[in-house]
């Protein structure tokens, strides 16, 4: 009769020690590990995406693609379609980042963030705004909020600095879709207004 207690017992021991403030000493945070790239990556804007230009009154615009849904905020706004996205935020910055400056500052927060970040390369890149500097990123993407599944994104985070104002522009697509030309063209087509 006493065989089934033993179970009972241990059970009972770990539940008090949950209880009394052992359960977080047990239960070690982990952090999330990168997700598989996609054989056939979703994502691929079509080469005969038409591309509109967004004029925002914070003095600036950009070519956003026709039909994707936007959001603007405060600061910024964000054009997005499924996987896809294009983010820019705009503010002021005393002075224009550097490669090492975004390395030491940005690159380390978006390493210690979430989603399993994998910096793959941080250079600076001439644009016809100016010169910016580029980090491509890997991150996992939130989970898609009707079927929870989550993909690998790969980023382009562009910091165009201009009179003491710094745009921040993240251009978002699944890892291994080919957006090149496009992403090409919407960060060659920010430009600041008066």
């Amino acid at each position: 009769m006493a065989r089934g207690t033993g179970g009972s017992a241990a059970a009972l021991l770990f539940a008090a020690a949950l209880t009394c403030g052992f359960g977080p000493a047990l239960a070690q945070p982990q952090r999330a590990l990168p997700l598989a790239v996609e054989k056939n990556p979703p994502g691929d804007i079509p080469d005969s995406q038409v591309f509109v230009i967004f004029r925002s009154d914070q003095g600036y615009s950009i070519k956003a693609p026709e039909g994707w849904a936007r959001r603007d905020r405060s600061g910024g706004v964000s054009f997005s379609d499924k996987y896809n996205a294009l983010d820019l935020e705009v503010g002021a910055r005393a002075v224009a980042p550097t490669v090492a400056s975004v390395r030491a500052q940005e690159v380390a927060a978006l390493e210690h963030g979430a989603g399993a970040v994998h910096v793959l390369s941080v250079a600076r890149r001439a644009l016809p705004a100016g010169p910016a500097i580029v980090v491509v990123y890997q991150v996992n993407s939130a989970p898609n909020a009707v079927t929870g599944k989550a993909i690998r994104l790969e980023n382009e985070r562009l910091y165009i600095w201009k009179d003491g104002r710094l745009a921040t522009l993240t251009l978002s697509a699944p890892a291994g879709a080919d957006n090149a030309d496009q992403w090409r063209l919407m960060a060659g087509s920010f430009a600041w207004r008066p």
